[in-house]
């Protein structure tokens, strides 16, 4: 190319851009600046991950951060601003900023101008609290029937805490007071600042993927309510609501609800009570399996005594004492009933006997043979025929004679 070769006129637009024909740096630059000129001033809200105050200077840096992901921005403000402040902001206040965007063509940097920094009290930050505790409520994360039991005796417990905090002595020192067979897969994190919702999350993500863990604790030993706040965030929440595992809140101290409370299986008051809930006392249950074998010692004592007392009872009676007794008596009715039967006999045979002997006489009154006995006979023929008459027995007719004792044969000779 020489000089006389005419250049290229830019492109106006990005889409115009070619190898042969690009955009200088500063061209893009400008460029951007000049979007970002256009852009209203805008309310953001984060927390003051960094600030240093420098006396005398005009103008004052801070970095705003987003208070559920890793992203943030630098922002300046003129000191003159700061100064209507009652104080000057804090790493890890919560704060709102109206602000400009600037885009510094020099370093290529995007920055906030602000105008406004106002501090976010605590009760707005309480209302913003009570208003996703409602949202989540409507969703079902805190009903009753998500809520699973804690198992009995767990043998490895998953702990999220500070990094050598007095929340993990409490926990670990007690569980292993009540039961020293327990192990604890401890994740040491941030539970506080802008990394404690990430960390916490993660931590309860991995110890729920693990099959050996049977329950999980996050502790934390109370603080303000600004301390608290990521117990509070709804990813932190969410990721708690997700956690298949039992989960163990056990944030701060008996009057500190935050919202892993709610969504949560089980709330412990304090690091310590969480202790006492997730493992057994093994002197108490030796205790109570000491008292159980007393009762049942002494409820098969007092079975068997009554089993006895009423064995005893029976055998007092006269029917086991004698047992012949019954048989006895009933012995003694039959033979009365024999002598009575034997007695009626008698005299019913006696009356026979009378009425017999009265019946004989008659008979032998009316009898044939007493009229025998005086001298008569009773002829007959030979057919047994009774001769009355002479014509019954006509003369050389063969005929019997009865006797009072025997007959006499005879013939009719003659017939008057």
């Amino acid at each position: 190319m020489t000089d006389e070769t005419p250049l290229l006129p830019l492109p106006e637009r990005a889409l115009d851009t070619t190898p042969a024909r690009p955009w200088p740096v500063r061209v893009l630059a400008e460029k951007i600046r000049g979007y970002v000129d256009r852009m209203p001033p805008v309310w953001v809200e984060g927390q003051v991950v960094q600030f240093t105050h420098r006396p005398g200077s005009g103008m004052q840096w801070l970095t705003l951060r987003d208070t559920d992901r890793d992203m943030s921005l630098p922002i300046t403000v003129y000191s003159r601003i700061l100064a209507f402040l009652p104080q000057p902001p804090a790493e890890g206040d919560h704060v709102v900023v109206h602000a400009k965007p600037t885009f510094w063509t020099k370093r290529g940097t995007l920055q906030l101008q602000a105008n406004q920094i106002r501090a976010v009290g605590v009760g707005e930050l309480l209302a913003r609290i009570d208003q996703l505790r409602r949202v989540l409520a409507a969703e079902g994360l805190f009903d009753a029937e998500r809520k699973r039991p804690l198992p009995f005796l767990p043998a490895v417990v998953g702990l999220v805490c500070g990094r050598e905090s007095k929340a993990e002595h409490d926990v670990v020192v007690n569980a292993r007071a009540r039961w020293p067979q327990v192990r604890f897969e401890i994740r040491e994190v941030a539970v506080q600042g802008v990394n404690a919702v990430r960390e916490v999350s993660d931590a309860i993500a991995e110890l729920d993927a693990r099959p050996d863990v049977d329950v999980i604790v996050v502790a934390r030993g109370g603080g303000s309510v600004e301390d608290l706040l990521p117990f509070s965030n709804e990813a932190l929440v969410r990721a708690a609501a997700a956690c298949t595992t039992p989960l163990v809140s056990a944030i701060g101290h008996e009057t500190d609800a935050p919202l892993l409370d709610l969504v949560a299986d089980h709330r412990a008051s304090t690091p310590t009570d969480a202790a006492k809930r997730i493992v057994p006392d093994v002197a108490e249950e030796r205790l109570r399996v000491e008292q159980a074998r007393r009762r049942m010692r002494g409820a098969v004592r007092a079975l068997l005594d009554r089993e006895q007392h009423g064995l005893d009872g029976l055998r007092s009676r006269p029917v086991l004492a004698r047992p012949t007794s019954l048989v006895d008596a009933r012995e003694r009715e039959v033979h009365h009933a024999i002598r009575t039967a034997r007695h009626c006999l008698d005299a019913a045979l006696l009356r026979a006997s009378g009425e017999i002997g009265r019946l004989e006489a008659q008979v032998r009154a009316l009898s044939p043979a007493s009229t025998l006995e005086r001298g008569y006979a009773v002829v007959q023929r030979a057919d047994g025929h009774v001769v009355r008459s002479p014509d019954d027995a006509p003369v050389g007719t063969d005929v019997r004679l009865r006797l009072p004792e025997g007959e006499l044969g005879a013939r009719v000779t003659s017939a008057r």
